[in-house]
Parts: structure tokens; C-alpha cells; sequence
């Protein structure tokens, strides 16, 4: 299952979110979304668990928890596809 987590701080590197999640169970994999031209962090991730129970625990645990002064906001991911289309900014 995969996790969606919004609004983290700007300098939380992949490692850190990996730890951030690790209470909860093994994730598979953690990644910070970064602007391809410049490598800064977007302020959201992706984190994916093989067990959805461990998934379910850390969107629980996590969400509205405050980490760096930022209340994270922690969701399934949704697959491209169900995204509403923004226009470009």
C-alpha cells in the first residue's frame, strides 16, 4: 500500500522520512519528491508498505502529528489517473 505524506519540511531527506515511518512497520520504500531542476524537496513524499496493516497504523499514527513545527497530512496514495487535473501554473 502506498502513503502519500503532505506538508513535510523542506529539508527531510529520504532517510529520515524512511525512519519517520519505521515505528509502524517495514516500508518498502521512502521517497521525497524533488523539482527535477533544482533537487529541492516539494514538501510531500511517497512511502509504500508490502502489509496494508502497517500502512493503515502509520496513516493513524502520523497524520496531523507535528514533526519540524509541521503537522503532516498522511493519505493512500491515489493512482495518477483518479488526480483531478490542475491546470498549469
Amino acid at each position: 500500500m502506498k502513503l502519500h505524506l503532505g506538508n513535510l519540511s523542506k529539508d527531510l531527506s529520504d532517510a529520515q522520512l524512511q525512519e519517520l515511518v519505521k515505528p509502524f512497520g517495514t516500508p518498502e520504500s521512502a521517497e521525497v519528491a524533488r523539482d527535477r531542476q533544482n533537487g529541492q524537496s516539494k514538501g510531500f513524499g511517497f512511502v509504500t508498505f508490502a502489509n496494508a496493516e502497517e500502512a493503515k497504523a502509520a496513516i493513524a499514527g502520523l497524520d496531523g502529528k507535528e514533526v519540524n513545527g509541521l503537522a503532516l497530512k498522511v493519505s493512500e496514495a491515489r493512482a495518477p489517473k483518479d488526480r483531478e487535473q490542475r491546470p498549469n501554473r
